[in-house]
């Protein structure tokens, strides 16, 4: 069966360079291994997405298929691991020119009470991006501030220009008390149909099926 796997990891400082190595390394194994869908992902506070956000110690990987590897080489060097299993509710937008998550059985997201991962993910136009560092301070805190979140982190293919963010959610009615009663989300969203400072973009939310491991 498709699934489609998000993984964490968390290492010492010594592992550093290893880690930016495998990133390009571990392009060559994901392709090799047909996986449908994947994305090596740098992390950060997401707090402003430009590079002094970034967090060198924290490294993840996005995988959607049916055959999908452990990556064990990157257990080995991990103080932490965390994994979830994840199934889509909803998505709107697309990933690279597709929607990874298209032949995957849905969740209806009217029955689902578990938690719940949001995953928001963008491709700025350059010439947008001062526009978009200023208006996420805004967004950030009410993110962060929002009853029922547990954990939210920023996500990214590249330091620059290709942002998003991962967020875990206790509930359904969490994650939409956010999206439709946040004034500074709504703003965002208005200034993003206004501005127009994607490229491409995709906002999708998941069912977390199961979950292990620790930050």
């Amino acid at each position: 069966m498709r699934e489609a796997r998000v993984i964490f990891w968390r290492i010492k400082g010594r592992h550093i360079p290893w880690a930016i190595m495998r990133m390009g390394w571990d392009r060559l194994q994901l392709r090799r291994r047909r996986v449908d869908f994947w994305k090596l992902l740098g992390t950060g506070s997401g707090e402003t997405f430009t590079v002094r956000d970034a967090n060198p110690y924290r490294w993840g990987v996005i995988m959607v298929g049916t055959d999908l590897p452990r990556l064990s080489h990157w257990d080995r060097r991990a103080i932490a691991r965390k994994e979830f299993s994840i199934r889509p509710i909803s998505v709107n937008g697309l990933w690279a020119k597709q929607d990874p998550f298209e032949s995957m059985a849905k969740i209806d997201g009217r029955s689902w009470d578990g938690k719940v991962a949001a995953i928001t993910r963008a491709r700025i136009k350059w010439r947008h991006n001062r526009k978009f560092w200023r208006s996420v301070p805004p967004v950030n805190l009410a993110l962060h501030s929002s009853p029922g979140l547990e954990s939210a982190i920023g996500i990214g293919e590249a330091p620059i220009g290709l942002q998003g963010t991962f967020s875990i959610w206790a509930s359904p009615q969490a994650i939409r008390d956010f999206a439709y009663r946040s004034p500074a989300h709504q703003g965002a969203i208005e200034a993003t149909k206004r501005i127009g400072w994607y490229s491409e973009e995709m906002f999708a939310r998941f069912a977390v099926v199961e979950e292990s491991g620790h930050w």
